[in-house]
């Protein structure tokens, strides 16, 4: 896996790099194409023109209207050339050639060497193109002059008389090209090792970078290998503050969730073993010392009504565990429709009578009216008021006090809490109150007949309403459960004063 991401990883950025130095490489040479040969023109254009100007003098000077003729003046074609070497040794690789005004050379003049009294003649179709007129031209044709082709800029000589201007002679300056081709080499060369040197330095950042986002994803990795094996004890270490890391976050609550889940399935199917086999030893050791004869007959109703205790204990499990099974399954069908919930409130009062009284507790119901209605299942709130109760009177402490209370809410809603003075959750516990097979009662020393799935399926139930359901405790002094219900009306034909009577 870290090779294939590393190798994709590396592969885009360096295409990106390359592609990048590519495209830049290509505006820069056509910008410092463009600004080099402009350069150049302006070089070849300054030196035709000065020797135009100064030959153009020196035909004035002797009067003169043949260059040819100037040059064969002893000792003065001497003078012309020395100023043109000068001329052109400040101006690069350039050839200057002078011709009569039939196009014969009569001068080259270059940073080697310069030639007086050549044989070259520059073709008559190109004298009459720049006879007239000053031009540049490229990849052209010298004859012999020169091996291959060149770029010119040929300038006519004016002989200046009274009447006309007349053609006496050619200045043609020479380049290989009008492009600078030294400079283009230089940045070429700069452009290849900035590019080689960029693109080691983002190698080393991109492994380095990559190594920080793949080195996580193969600890990952690892951990949900262990976590098929079922250790679910493994944990990714977590650096830094990026997303990397809030992903390891993540994972690691996800971890703990199926440590977590992993506990209780345990803890459950030690408690749902206990919760089985208890009920079944006395109910199989009663009846078989009822069947022996070793409970007088006398004593066997009070036997019986134990053996039926215990079967009531095994029927409330196996319901239970067949609500978990129908609300996973997504069998369970919610039938709703308007009740009253503070008659169903006073009716699980009513039916805990007896154990209020003998827990001495000091009872309160306050309602914002006597009769509110809520659509809902009936059932399935019965059976989640009833549950929250029962536990509160559980863990309520001796003399203490429990109330329930129904009041109304914001956006027509109705929210039903039970409150008992008593054990209360430790506050570790309450993240884990809604669990499912969570027992906040370990020691099984007040809750011996639960088995830790009345609040999840009780948080199920909320939930499949649309609504809420929360817990507040503090340990040793109190505990409350709350959770909101839709407000409705009163069904059609009913009213409170019909609930009253």
């Amino acid at each position: 896996m870290f090779r294939s991401v590393f190798a994709k990883y590396i592969t885009v950025f360096m295409l990106i790099i390359a592609i990048s130095f590519i495209i830049l490489a290509g505006v820069m040479t056509v910008i410092v194409n463009n600004y080099s040969e402009s350069l150049v023109k302006n070089n070849i254009q300054s030196v035709a023109y000065s020797s135009v100007r100064y030959l153009e003098a020196q035909l004035d000077n002797k009067n003169c209207n043949d260059v040819a003729f100037m040059m064969s003046v002893p000792g003065y074609n001497a003078d012309i050339c020395l100023t043109l070497e000068a001329v052109v040794e400040n101006s690069g690789e350039l050839t200057v050639l002078v011709t009569d005004a039939s196009g014969n050379v009569i001068l080259v003049v270059d940073n080697e060497q310069t030639v007086y009294k050549t044989d070259y003649v520059i073709p008559a179709a190109l004298m009459n193109e720049i006879k007239s007129e000053a031009k540049f031209s490229q990849k052209v044709d010298l004859g012999d002059i020169f091996d291959g082709e060149r770029s010119i800029y040929a300038m006519p000589i004016y002989l200046s008389t009274d009447s006309v201007e007349l053609v006496c002679g050619t200045v043609i300056i020479c380049s290989e090209s009008f492009a600078a081709s030294d400079l283009f080499s230089v940045m070429a060369k700069t452009v290849i090792m900035a590019s080689l040197w960029i693109m080691l330095a983002a190698l080393i950042a991109v492994y380095f970078i990559t190594e920080k986002v793949i080195g996580p994803l193969k600890k990952m990795n690892k951990a949900a290998k262990d976590f098929s094996k079922g250790r679910f004890d493994t944990r990714v270490p977590v650096k830094g503050t990026d997303e990397v890391s809030e992903l390891a976050i993540a994972f690691n609550n996800m971890a703990q969730s199926l440590e977590n889940l992993e506990n209780m399935r345990n803890t459950f199917m030690s408690n749902v073993s206990h919760d089985l086999r208890t009920p079944m030893t006395t109910i199989a050791g009663f009846i078989d010392s009822i069947q022996a004869g070793a409970i007088p007959p006398e004593k066997q109703g009070y036997y019986l009504d134990v053996i039926a205790t215990e079967v009531r204990r095994l029927s409330r499990l196996v319901s239970s565990l067949l609500d978990i099974s129908r609300i996973q399954a997504g069998d369970r069908k919610f039938n709703m429709k308007p009740f009253d919930i503070c008659e169903m409130a006073r009716q699980i009062l009513i039916s805990f009578e007896q154990k209020i009284d003998k827990k001495r507790l000091d009872v309160e119901f306050e309602c914002d009216d006597d009769n509110m209605f809520v659509n809902a299942d009936h059932d399935a709130i019965y059976q989640i008021l009833y549950n929250i109760c029962d536990n509160a009177l559980k863990f309520s402490y001796e003399g203490g006090k429990l109330r329930i209370s129904i009041v109304r809410k914001k956006d027509r809603k109705v929210a039903v809490s039970v409150y008992n003075e008593g054990q209360g959750i430790p506050e570790a516990d309450l993240p884990c109150i809604f669990d499912r097979f969570y027992k906040s009662d370990k020691s099984r020393g007040l809750d011996k007949t639960g088995v830790g799935l009345g609040m999840y399926i009780a948080k199920t139930i909320i939930d499949a309403h649309g609504e809420n359901i929360e817990v507040k405790s503090e340990y040793g002094k109190y505990c409350e459960f709350e959770f909101t219900l839709a407000q409705s009306d009163a069904p059609e034909g009913q009213n409170s004063r019909d609930m009253r009577v």
